[in-house]
């Protein structure tokens, strides 16, 4: 199938962007004074400063959510697609758990069942769209450095 050949494929490339919005404005919303919150806590000296948090943030939502479509794009509405969304779901929600709760233990519980959803989606989207699958890869990788990250501030704090 040629992308570019299907104009309604393309207008469902919204549908993913718009998702990622609100799944960063959940995040967001949950936790107002995120960086303030993490300057105070006691961080390993491998953690990143806090300003690289946004923009990491918004290269990878944007990878997310070209992935989801490009899935969505390549095989329709598919068990994988559902999978992506309860990845999404557990993206949202870690933020109202660490920041917005205090809940280091139960955040790094949840990013652990986040890490363990992505790499199922990967699984899942390589047997319908190698590229989609290859775009969750980064975040992956960042996921598992964050969960190292939680699991770090969770013991120092």
């Amino acid at each position: 199938m040629v992308i570019a050949h299907q104009p309604k494929r393309w207008a469902g490339l919204p549908v993913f962007a718009v998702a990622l919005v609100l799944v960063a404005v959940v995040g967001s919303l949950a936790a107002v004074d995120a960086g303030g919150e993490y300057l105070s806590l006691e961080r390993p000296p491998w953690a990143p400063p806090q300003w690289l948090f946004g923009p990491a943030w918004t290269v990878l939502y944007v990878m997310i959510a070209l992935s989801g479509w490009l899935a969505w794009s390549a095989g329709g509405l598919t068990p994988a697609l559902g999978v992506y969304a309860v990845q999404l779901v557990l993206n949202a929600a870690w933020t109202p758990l660490f920041f917005g709760a205090g809940r280091y233990g139960l955040a790094f519980a949840e990013i652990v069942v986040l890490w363990l959803t992505i790499l199922l989606t990967i699984v899942l989207f390589r047997r319908i769209s190698r590229p989609a699958a290859w775009l969750l890869v980064p975040y992956l990788l960042w996921v598992t450095y964050a969960a190292a990250l939680n699991f770090a501030i969770w013991q120092l704090n």
